[in-house]
């Protein structure tokens, strides 16, 4: 073994969750150091959609119009479409605004609009880029990518992880792992974790085993996708089903289909399949593919112990359908950051980190059955035939299709409640105040100031510019909201907050919409941005609330 050294916080694992992680921790003043067995990031695509949710924790870090900068061009559209094959009869267009509309009905939202950064549509491999560079000129993120993490050793005070790269071997002394190592991970492996939940569907429209390509198809937007080109572009027909993920806008495609075997087919056979959806010749040029399970809906037993936790697939495993996914990982690393640099800065209590899984295990429980029920939607949609006939019997079965595409579609697009809905109801740090704002709801999100939700979003002013959402006055710590003219003073919560440690921020407001919005005159908002308790006056004992918020008992 060569030289050992030590680090507050270890995070295996440098995919988009890892990395933001690994940010996330850096804007809390937490050092880390980021093992991937990696030497590059994958240049093979992968996910394409960054939820709302996650774009705001891009927002946070000052990169989220970088990100809205990558993928597609400005004006592409975002939405989805369907037809029998690319040269023949469209079945239903699901339109969905691209990045320049986007920016366009933000400038004149409303100033209760539920979000500063409504979701945007480029592939995983382009962003993950962005972070792994952001995370590079960061001095306190040391990132290590061609390095495995092949053993854990916990012990009271520290973990020694074992670690092999080209140059040997070494053993790095962490306070805290994070294992943010994918589906196969070696730190649930180490835990001795189990996923539970159903595996893959038994569909032929992604389920079963499945294929993922990267292609290259030039002609495509301009022979035969014209004015219906979409950001997901759906060939259905008796033979096949495949989708087309645009990539660049121009030339580059992301295929996903469960219509040839993945461990036989060849480059040959998948250029050959996407000419048969597209109804005509056309170039093709396959430059990766790989193999892949669709359907699955895992998630782990348990999130970690001790020193040790988990966070996104390493955590649980989706469906692609909504692209839950990576999204529920992102929001896992938000929860995680601030609990890890508690314990590390020392003002956590003993169970702080034991309420991230009692917190996010839920929820992902939660996406894992919605992004499950869009696939089975989807593979419920019958494909005879008929829908490529040029008759009357042909015309109803692509109107009876169609109208069950479109259901689908729009179902995957109307994700709100999905990407700003997840409530910490009874999470054993947060302290109650009134009930949640009715039943969950997969389309709808209804913003509410009840303790265990996302805060509320409002826009402060009209540029809508860096500074003009209330996000954007959020501290990275506590942040304390004074609202209203006549708003209380909170001496006492304040004054705990710093014998205690615990970085707090107080921001005073003399807003009548955000007192409404608000309820309270005096709300405390988590460094997730979760509402962690509201009062009308100064807490008769702020100790005992900083206990239960810090996780102490």
């Amino acid at each position: 073994m060569d030289t050992s050294f030590t680090t507050p916080v270890a995070v295996v694992g440098g995919g988009p969750v890892g990395l933001l992680l690994a940010l996330l921790l850096d804007l809390h003043g937490v050092p880390c150091v980021v093992f991937d067995a990696q030497e590059n990031v994958p240049a093979q695509p992968r996910g394409s959609t960054h939820g709302a949710r996650t774009m705001e924790h891009y927002r946070r870090l000052g990169l989220a119009e970088r990100v809205r900068a990558l993928g597609l061009p400005a004006g592409h559209a975002a939405g989805i479409s369907f037809s029998t094959r690319y040269d023949a009869h469209p079945l239903a267009l699901l339109p969905w605004p691209g990045t320049a509309e986007v920016l366009r009905r933000r400038e004149t939202a409303d100033r209760a609009d539920p979000t500063p950064e409504p979701m945007h549509r480029a592939n995983q491999m382009y962003v993950e880029r962005l972070l792994r560079d952001h995370a590079r000129s960061r001095p306190r993120i040391t990132l290590c990518f061609g390095h495995t993490v092949t053993a854990l050793r916990e012990h009271a005070a520290h973990v020694d992880v074992d670690v092999r790269h080209e140059g040997g071997e070494r053993t790095v002394r962490a306070g805290y792992v994070a294992g943010c190592d994918g589906g196969h991970s070696v730190v649930r492996r180490h835990l001795g974790i189990r996923y539970e939940g159903e595996g893959t569907l038994d569909q032929d429209v992604l389920g079963r085993r499945s294929t993922a390509a990267h292609l290259r198809v030039p002609t495509l937007y301009r022979d035969f996708l014209g004015g219906r080109a979409a950001w997901s572009n759906w060939a259905v027909n008796s033979e096949l089903a495949l989708n087309l993920i645009a990539l660049n806008g121009v030339d580059e495609f992301f295929l996903l289909t469960s219509s040839v075997d993945p461990d036989t087919a060849t480059a040959a056979d998948l250029a050959g399949l996407v000419r048969r959806a597209a109804g005509r010749p056309l170039p093709v040029e396959v430059l990766s593919h790989r193999p892949w399970t669709a359907g699955a809906a895992l998630v782990a037993e348990s999130f970690g112990t001790g020193r040790i936790r988990l966070a996104g697939d390493a955590a649980h495993l989706f469906t692609p359908n909504g692209g839950f996914g990576m999204n529920t990982g992102m929001d896992d690393a938000a929860n995680l950051a601030w609990k890890l640099a508690a314990a590390v800065q020392g003002w956590a209590g003993p169970r702080l980190l034991d309420s991230y899984g009692i917190e996010r295990r839920p929820t992902a429980l939660r996406n894992t059955h919605a992004a499950r029920t869009l696939g089975q939607g989807l593979g419920a949609i019958a494909r005879p035939a008929l829908l490529e006939e040029d008759s009357a019997a042909g015309q109803a079965a692509r109107a009876k299709a169609g109208a069950e595409l479109a259901a689908y579609g729009t179902r995957t697009l109307e994700t709100l409640g999905v990407q700003l809905g997840a409530r910490y109801d009874g999470s054993p740090v947060v302290a109650e105040d009134g009930s949640a704002p009715g039943p969950d709801s997969f389309a709808t999100y209804t913003p509410s100031a009840v303790p265990g939700g996302r805060a509320p979003h409002l826009w402060l002013d009209g540029r809508r510019t860096e500074g003009s959402s209330l996000f954007d006055r959020f501290g990275p710590g506590f942040t304390l909201l004074r609202l209203g003219p006549r708003a209380p003073t909170a001496s006492g919560l304040e004054a705990a907050a710093l014998r205690r440690g615990v970085p707090l921020r107080t921001l005073g407001l003399d807003d009548p919409l955000a007192r409404e919005v608000y309820e309270r005159p005096l709300v405390l908002v988590r460094p997730d941005q979760h509402v962690a308790w509201r009062g009308t006056h100064d807490p008769g004992d702020p100790d005992a609330l900083w206990a239960r918020l810090t996780g102490t008992p």
